[in-house]
């Protein structure tokens, strides 16, 4: 018969150097700065060394609240967020988040516990058991690893993070059994962290490259997330080459769009197909080429093609490549713009072309976002972020009409399109760098879904426009219930008094009905407070 798991209630521990205390100290090597989540029963001998720690702790009232916000964090500050959940329903709540970092390729670490050793799919009742929980955990993220004994734990937090800095930044999620953590640490265990060096292009390759851009006569660029990275090269690179630069929205801003070779990130429009098909060089750089981008019509350039990415799978998927190169992006074109010679094709010109036209074609679906976005951007200064989720008003509006000058400066899920992104991202974009300006824009069905995180900002004293565009609920899916000849069924959804929520919730609120100047108005007098402010318009007239 076997022996009964450890108890679920806390245990009078020696505070020395337990794995827990081992889990704090691999974070503060990596320099891990703040970590997010929700204490519980299994994990408080982490809280008993975060407490003792440097790191900073932010509390959210959900662990999906605090992913999203470990999500954007990192998309801000440009290092790897870190989750703290208990076990079962805690670190599920942090699923659908998980998911969102996969496919937008963030890097995440979620630590977690579990049952103790030996006692996996016992189904013996203990507190939140789950029947697979590691099988459920690696269903979502890049990997998820059962540390099963104390020498595994930091090796697995040390080799996250060596790994992001060489290949895609997916999410990691360490599932630690609680005798595990609570147990003895493994004296001596600290080794030199690993630092490898991404792979670049050997010399023969960059040549070949450099000559191909020279004799072309149209070049062309496509950016993806893996250029996050890579700004500068990327600018220099589209200067020597005198091409113009697509980005798909992961990387909007990489190229600042106010840059004259920055043709946006609308290739998947007839007119920004027509820039690819007559380009007799292009050259995709760090994307994976999904159904965002490419709204399935796939890209077939007739002119030679050159794809770069970290990963090998990459370069055979949904964009054929006459030349794959496994490189990092940056490696890449700083080995290339070596080689380059400033070249004058046209670029400038091609890409105002394509702008207009896209512009044209776009017209129709942003015209009803393009009065609220030019409310606020002579309310905001031109540096200031922008956080949305799956929303009308971000998809159609923010992603098209807000011109990014950096990365990561309109952050929203691309690929997942989950809701409920946007408060608790505008939260994490904003401890990131409190100096700068953040704006959450959501709709009102997509608020719902993390509404009650208006606390967490209240409590962090976040000066933090929360703008809440209300439609009625779920307006979009609506519309395609409509289109298909479906009588509109739960869409249609009673909100709360969105002004007097806030306020129950420690914020200011404001509502400025369909008066966009008074919005501006509004939005100034929030970023002048020490708490967020919910600021309630209606769309639709």
């Amino acid at each position: 018969m076997s022996a009964a798991p450890p108890s679920p209630e806390p245990h009078l521990l020696n505070c020395g150097s337990t794995v827990a205390h081992a889990v704090v100290d691999a974070l503060g090597r990596e320099g891990v700065e703040r970590v997010f989540g929700i204490p519980g029963t299994h994990n408080l001998e982490i809280y008993r060394h975060l407490s003792r720690s440097r790191i900073t702790h932010t509390v959210f009232r959900h662990e999906q609240g605090a992913t999203f916000a470990a999500d954007a964090y990192a998309r801000r500050s440009g290092r790897p967020g870190v989750v703290v959940t208990t076990s079962g329903p805690g670190v599920l709540n942090a699923l659908s988040a998980v998911a969102n970092s996969y496919a937008d390729a963030v890097p995440v670490l979620v630590l977690c516990p579990s049952i103790a050793v030996g006692h996996e799919q016992e189904d013996l009742g203990w507190i939140h058991e789950v029947k697979n929980q590691l099988q459920a955990l690696d269903a979502v993220a890049e990997r998820a690893v059962r540390c099963s004994n104390a020498e595994r734990v930091s090796t697995e937090i040390h080799d996250a993070f060596a790994r992001w800095r060489v290949e895609r930044t997916r999410p990691v999620i360490l599932e630690i059994p609680l005798d595990v953590l609570e147990g003895p640490a493994v004296q001596g265990q600290d080794r030199a962290l690993s630092r490898p060096v991404p792979p670049s292009p050997d010399a023969a390759t960059a040549r070949e490259i450099a000559r191909r851009v020279a004799e072309s006569s149209r070049p062309l660029v496509i950016a993806g997330g893996g250029t996050i990275g890579a700004r500068d090269a990327l600018r220099d690179f589209a200067e020597l080459a005198d091409a113009p630069v697509f980005t798909t929205q992961r990387a909007k801003g990489v190229l600042p769009e106010t840059h004259p070779l920055a043709a946006g990130t609308e290739f998947y429009t007839d007119a920004g197909r027509h820039l690819v098909d007559s380009s007799d060089l292009v050259i995709a750089l760090g994307t994976k080429f999904g159904q965002t981008e490419l709204r399935d019509r796939p890209l077939t350039p007739p002119g030679f093609t050159v794809r770069v990415d970290l990963h090998a799978g990459r370069l055979s998927q949904r964009f054929r490549a006459d030349r794959a190169v496994i490189s990092d992006t940056t490696a890449f074109l700083d080995a290339v713009n070596a080689e380059l010679r400033p070249a004058s094709k046209g670029g400038p010109r091609r890409t105002a072309a394509v702008r207009a036209e896209i512009r044209g074609e776009l017209d129709r679906k942003t015209a009803p976002w393009q009065p609220l976005h030019d409310a606020l951007r002579s309310a905001l200064p031109a540096e200031a972020v922008i956080v949305g989720d799956s929303s009308q008003v971000t998809y159609r509006g923010t992603v098209h009409l807000w011109p990014a000058v950096e990365p990561n400066q309109v952050i929203s899920p691309v690929t997942f399109a989950t809701l409920g992104y946007a408060l608790p991202g505008a939260i994490g974009a904003k401890l990131a760098d409190r100096s700068r300006s953040v704006v959450c824009l959501m709709g009102d069905g997509a608020a719902m879904f993390s509404i009650q995180e208006l606390v967490t900002a209240a409590e962090l004293r976040l000066a933090l426009p929360v703008i809440v565009v209300d439609n009625g609920g779920y307006f979009e899916i609506k519309e395609e219930m409509v289109g298909r000849g479906i009588a509109p069924l739960a869409v249609d959804l009673l909100n709360p008094d969105f002004v007097a929520l806030a306020k129950a919730m420690g914020c200011e609120g404001e509502s400025v009905g369909t008066d966009l100047q008074a919005l501006g108005r509004s939005v100034q007098r929030a970023l002048a407070r020490d708490v967020p402010t919910l600021i309630h318009v209606v769309a639709g007239t």
